[in-house]
């Protein structure tokens, strides 16, 4: 067998975890037409076919799972020997990839910048996305650390509390319960509510609080990101519950206005977890500690300039 080139090894990789040429076209910003010649033309060195459509579904051969456990093994110990050589060096250098829940991306973009800038030899990738995939690239050790509101149980992790996330309830500005005092949150319950999609770390926390106290909460209308459910409070569709990183510049305008509810603000942690027993790079673990002792004043600064 001839070997396949990493470039290739990579195409394929993302492909199989993927199971699409045209998604892993897009994760690695290259044509969908160049992706799938390169994994034809490692199919033509390996001598086997490594994937097969069935309707419209991509799956892998048994040939092509064989194949993406060792692109897996392999990629990954290059990121060690990568990871091991800066070190070595004793630099705060090199790849530093962090994955968020997208609740998170009003504040940890502002950090992982400010950590850059002081050290511009790391080499930043952020992917942020819902919890459900969040989950499925722990699962995978994908990244080198994770920011979630709520640590997975599924999973053996170490988690480092650095910030809290204050969740409020939000309105129009001019929605009837605006400006009345202590809502009750059975009355709260009667209005319309916007939220986030099944497995939402905040939807699920509001949830638990609503169902503490014996009250039912429906979600008439769910939407799968942070902005959206923004600009449905903004429209009037009904109130929903944020978090007060996400709705500086809304409150600055005017636009929003939080609801004085009883049993409110919900108060829950920001985490970053990896996988325990993982070697943190020197980048990783100088964020992490960067993220203990400085996230918490970086955050207040950047909703209080004039702190």
């Amino acid at each position: 067998m001839i070997p396949p080139t990493l470039q290739q090894m990579r195409l394929f990789e993302a492909v199989a975890r993927l199971k699409s040429f045209t998604r892993a076209a897009e994760e690695v910003n290259l044509t969908q037409p160049s992706v799938s010649m390169q994994v034809k033309a490692m199919e033509e060195k390996i001598g086997l076919p490594l994937t097969e459509q069935i309707g419209k579904s991509l799956h892998l051969t048994t040939a092509g799972s064989e194949v993406y456990g060792a692109c897996v093994d392999v990629l990954a110990r290059l990121r060690e020997l990568e990871t091991g050589l800066d070190d070595l060096r004793g630099e705060v250098a090199g790849p530093l990839n962090v994955a968020v829940v997208s609740s998170a991306k009003y504040f940890l973009p502002h950090l992982l910048g400010a950590f850059v800038r002081r050290y511009p030899k790391v080499v930043p990738h952020l992917e942020i996305t819902n919890r459900a995939t969040l989950l499925e690239r722990l699962s995978r050790n994908a990244d080198d650390l994770y920011i979630m509101g709520l640590a997975p149980e599924q999973y053996a992790v170490e988690r480092d509390l650095f910030l809290e996330n204050i969740i409020v309830p939000v309105a129009r500005a001019d929605h009837p319960l605006a400006g009345q005092r202590r809502i009750p949150m059975t009355q709260l319950a009667q209005a319309q509510a916007i939220g986030r999609e099944q497995g939402s770390g905040t939807r699920g926390a509001v949830e638990r609080m609503f169902a503490d106290k014996g009250v039912d909460l429906n979600f008439q209308i769910v939407l799968d990101d942070t902005e959206a459910i923004k600009q449905g409070v903004i429209g009037g569709l009904g109130i929903a519950f944020l978090s007060l990183h996400a709705l500086r510049l809304e409150l600055d305008h005017g636009a929003v206005a939080v609801l004085d509810v009883e049993g409110f603000p919900l108060r829950r942690s920001w985490y970053a977890v990896h996988r325990q027993g993982k070697r943190l790079s020197k980048a990783a673990s100088v964020f992490r500690e960067y993220l203990l002792e400085e996230g918490e004043d970086e955050v207040a600064h950047l909703l209080n300039p004039t702190v």
